[in-house]
């Protein structure tokens, strides 16, 4: 990689887009990430303008629409913004010779596994969502098959509201309950750990499909107690309830949970949720509450 080419980001305001930039600002990497006005994956003419403009070594892919019960009746924007444009990407990518990393999820498969999905077990989604991101690792890969496509699951980090574990933490710390499903069993993912270690395969050269996820299966009300447990807070507050009880539109698989033929590269969700407290105490304490006065 040329020292003056960049890293490209999309998607710069979401929740990996944010990651991406913070974690390159960490590790020194020359990055520039671009919101949706300035590059729209989905439209070809704004993705080669952009490559072209800006030269880089490789594209992470980090937009994409994530309202996955929304997207069972709004699957237009959903297959435009999951398909066509790590589509439109990968096309770019591989006429401008830059490597691409882009993301999936596990709502790919099924859940009638019993143990963990590895890159190769059959992908079966059951809702809009999960086929969006399996047509676009199919196309990214016909059209790039140097590209790295990382499934990944469950999101959490300080770095974002807007996620399950700080959901759970709030409404621990304000004495509300709490209600999680009890018959999902998933990979919770913190996001740092995610991003670095994606990018460490990135700059490796790494290639087709990866499973990333924080060692640990769980559902979601397990989840909840297990972020309670660690921070120190009651565990009363968390009601287990069947998802059927949520009334979610899209299906989800019962089982979701991710391994990997590549082997462990991520800590337990524990290490996560531990480093996970650690940075909100950080982020308080570089901005305090306001206090008033008077």
């Amino acid at each position: 990689m040329a020292d003056s080419q960049p890293l490209l980001i999309t998607g710069a305001h979401g929740t990996l887009g944010q990651a991406f930039r913070r974690v390159c600002r960490i590790r020194g990497l020359h990055a520039m990430a671009l919101d949706r006005a300035a590059l729209d994956v989905a439209d070809a003419a704004s993705v080669e303008s952009a490559v072209r403009q800006h030269r880089p070594w490789a594209v992470v892919n980090a937009a994409g629409y994530v309202r996955v019960d929304e997207a069972e009746a709004d699957d237009a924007r959903c297959y435009r913004e999951n398909t066509v444009g790590p589509r439109r990407l990968a096309a770019a990518c591989a006429a401008h010779g830059a490597q691409l990393l882009t993301f999936s999820s596990d709502l790919v498969f099924d859940g009638q596994q019993a143990e963990p999905y590895r890159e190769g077990d059959p992908a079966r989604p059951l809702n809009v969502y999960g086929h969006s991101k399996l047509l676009a690792e199919q196309a990214v890969l016909a059209r790039l098959p140097a590209a790295l496509v990382v499934r990944t699951s469950a999101f959490f980090s300080a770095w974002d509201e807007h996620n399950f574990v700080h959901h759970a933490l709030a409404a621990a710390r304000a004495g509300r309950p709490f209600a999680a499903a009890d018959d999902l069993v998933m990979s919770p993912t913190y996001v740092p750990d995610l991003v670095n270690t994606a990018l460490d395969l990135l700059l490796d050269g790494a290639r087709g499909r990866w499973h990333l996820a924080n060692q640990g299966p769980c559902t979601w009300a397990e989840l909840a107690r297990l972020a309670l447990r660690t921070a120190g807070l009651d565990e009363a507050c968390v009601q287990p309830r069947p998802a059927a009880a949520f009334g979610w539109a899209a299906q989800r698989p019962r089982y979701s949970v991710l391994g990997s033929a590549h082997g462990a590269l991520l800590p337990s969700v524990e290490s996560g949720l531990q480093r996970h407290l650690k940075d909100e105490r950080l982020l308080q304490s570089a901005n305090p509450p306001a206090v008033l006065v008077g």
